[in-house]
């Protein structure tokens, strides 16, 4: 196969009227409430109209759909990332490098999915030369293990589960935010190099639908230790907030998420205007 050319296959229509024909076509359609029209490669019957394709015109498509939504809402196509990482000679682990993220995401936003807009935000800044790492990620690599042994620690603290398979971390992350602005705020570091966008549910973890799996399944014992320090600010934060709909009402509170766009990063440069804390 050479560039986005496909080969033809022979693919007989199910309904027996024999060779099907290779055609393409746009089709309108809505994606995610918006209105996208998508370049379709596929088989076509000539008697009944039937239409079916191979497993790789499968994927193609389902690349087109997520780079027409991400054309019509602002956001980086999948090739856009590809092209600016490679204008700056970047291979794909450079780029995470310099993103603080994981090399998975770069791989995954490359071949189709589709990046929420404050990652999207962090990538150009990315793609534009800079490093989006400091006040996205607070001066610290991100790690999906030491999310699992914050979580952990405020699991002790609190005598309960916060971490929970499919509850999107709605109030996990609340304590979660706290703790990295507040150890940001104390000490110059966050504690796991998360990056936060501003929800319409309050300050989330980034990309967190892809992450949940991840972090449920994270052996903790691989994060690097909390510090004495580090446990005295999740025992306060868990103090402060015994009940998780405390940490959840609290962080609606804050200005620092309040001010932010949807979907745009919360910044660790404002967590010095924390009130909660």
């Amino acid at each position: 196969m050479r560039g986005n050319k496909m080969k033809e296959v022979r693919m007989d229509c199910p309904s027996g009227h024999g060779k099907m024909v290779l055609k393409k076509a746009k089709k309108r359609m809505t994606f995610r409430g918006v209105k996208i029209i998508v370049p379709v490669e596929q088989y076509r019957c000539t008697v009944c109209g039937v239409e079916a394709g191979t497993v790789n015109q499968t994927a193609r498509i389902q690349k087109a759909i997520a780079d027409s939504y991400r054309k019509a809402v602002s956001l980086l196509t999948g090739d856009e990332i590809v092209e600016k990482r490679k204008r700056l000679s970047l291979t794909q682990e450079g780029l995470a490098k310099r993103m603080n993220v994981g090399i998975a995401s770069i791989k995954r936003w490359e071949r189709g999915t589709i990046q929420s807009k404050s990652m999207d935000h962090a990538l150009r800044i990315a793609l534009g030369g800079q490093s989006a790492g400091d006040s996205c990620t607070g001066n610290r690599t991100f790690s999906i293990p030491r999310i699992k042994l914050v979580l952990k620690e405020f699991e002790s603290a609190l005598g309960k589960h916060i971490l929970k398979k499919n509850d999107k971390m709605l109030f996990a992350a609340k304590y979660l935010w706290y703790a990295d602005m507040v150890a940001h705020r104390e000490t110059g570091e966050s504690l796991t190099g998360s990056t936060y966008a501003a929800l319409p549910y309050g300050p989330q973890l980034n990309n967190y639908k892809d992450l949940i799996e991840d972090i449920i399944r994270a052996d903790e014992s691989e994060a690097e230790p909390l510090s004495p320090e580090e446990k005295r600010i999740i025992t306060r934060i868990a103090l402060r907030f015994p009940e998780e709909r405390m940490a959840y009402e609290a962080a609606h509170k804050e200005k620092i998420w309040k001010r932010q766009p949807n979907g745009a990063i919360v910044p660790y440069t404002d967590s010095t205007e924390l009130t909660g804390v």
